[in-house]
């Protein structure tokens, strides 16, 4: 396996607004980094870059400290495993998997060695003399992956592999590959626009908007510590509530808001930056909200709708100042529409935005800091 290092790189079209504006990043030997952001992101642009079916504007790409810019895909020791499959209908899954190796020029013996490897690891021995349209939709993107596992490359890329199957398959394969990962301690650089499959699979998360890197780091980190308002909305389901209000006490210890939708808050935040009569935005995500008046900072809405899931519920609400939000709540409680709710949250969950989007560093970000001080990955459960 190998480490990747990108800088400066940037791609463009025709002379047009940069796709990719500028993208600096390490990924370690071994390490599991998954791309996320909106659509035209530039995420799928940046994987194409790494392995070779397009060209940068500028910069520089290394795999394994050489650099690859000028070098065609074949030569970069990377493999690729696409959305759509992109299997030989007309071969059987044995000859699909060995069909790369053999245009490679590998020996009958050799060939047959690495697909029965690749074979065991994914559980689909039994599926060797079948056709693609034989399998399942799980089954052919193990195929693809088994495909890729036999050229023994330096990297594999994934461009949201399982966007095409339905949801129990997708809880299915995302495991298999967490597992595979941790099998062939492999460096991997994996394309989503779920963040489920981000947080669950990703040792690191690089959240991307515009061409441009947001924030890179471990899940739990930007779960807890967004550096801007937009990694604080993308990250997380449902989105972050967001309050608009204006800072009424601000210092190194907290910051006191008044809300517009009605009340005060007190965020335990670095506010030494932030001036008081400054405008603010407060999160709180819906899963830290507590039913009723528990905590010291309180709010109230009108339900508007209630999604029940079983063990919980997400109880839609619209505020004061016609601003909404949404709380997760106990599946047990009944709620109904058009009554008042009140919620309440600890002044440690809260997340302070000033008026450009730049976050405020939280002083007690949570299990994060629980997890570091015991000396475990910090990493996050969606």
């Amino acid at each position: 396996m190998a480490s990747v290092r990108l800088s400066k790189l940037r791609k463009s079209y025709d002379g047009r607004a940069d796709v990719l504006a500028g993208i600096d990043l390490e990924i370690a030997d071994g390490e599991f980094v998954v791309l996320v952001g909106p659509s035209g992101c530039g995420k799928s642009t940046l994987l194409r870059l790494l392995c070779g079916l397009e060209q940068a504007s500028d910069g520089t790409i290394e795999i394994g400290g050489e650099v690859v810019n000028h070098l065609p895909p074949a030569a970069r020791g990377i493999a690729m495993v696409f959305q759509s499959y992109a299997l030989y209908p007309h071969m059987t899954v044995y000859r699909n998997m060995a069909f790369g190796l053999k245009i490679a020029g590998a020996r009958k013996a050799e060939i047959e060695q690495r697909v029965l490897k690749a074979a065991r690891t994914l559980k689909i021995e039994h599926l060797l003399e079948r056709y693609p349209r034989e399998l399942s939709g799980g089954q052919r993107q193990r195929v693809a992956i088994g495909r890729a596992i036999v050229r023994e490359p330096r990297l594999f890329l994934f461009d949201e592999p399982l966007s095409n199957l339905d949801a129990s398959l997708r809880v299915q394969t995302r495991l298999e590959i967490a597992k595979l990962h941790h099998q062939l301690d492999a460096t991997i650089v994996y394309v989503t626009h779920d963040q489920v499959e981000a947080m669950t699979l990703g040792d690191k998360i690089v959240v991307m908007h515009e061409g441009r890197v947001q924030q890179a780091g471990s899940p739990l980190e930007l779960y807890q510590q967004p550096c801007n308002r937009f990694v604080a909305s993308f990250i997380g389901s449902p989105t972050m509530n967001l309050f608009a209000g204006t800072v009424e006490q601000a210092g190194a210890d907290g910051v006191g808001v008044h809300l517009d939708c009605g009340g005060r808050v007190r965020a335990l935040v670095d506010g030494s930056g932030a001036a008081v009569g400054a405008r603010v935005q407060v999160g709180l995500r819906a899963e830290h909200a507590q039913q009723g008046l528990e905590a010291s900072e309180h709010f109230c809405g009108r339900v508007g709708v209630v999604e029940h899931l079983g063990e919980a519920n997400y109880i839609y609400l619209s505020l004061s100042d016609g601003s909404e939000a949404v709380v997760r709540g106990d599946g047990n409680r009944i709620v109904r529409i058009g009554e008042d709710f009140a919620f309440s949250a600890d002044a440690s969950a809260l997340h302070v935005f000033d008026a450009e989007g730049r976050a405020l560093r939280r002083l007690r970000p949570g299990n994060m800091v629980a997890a570091q001080r015991a000396g475990q990955p910090a990493r996050a459960a969606a």
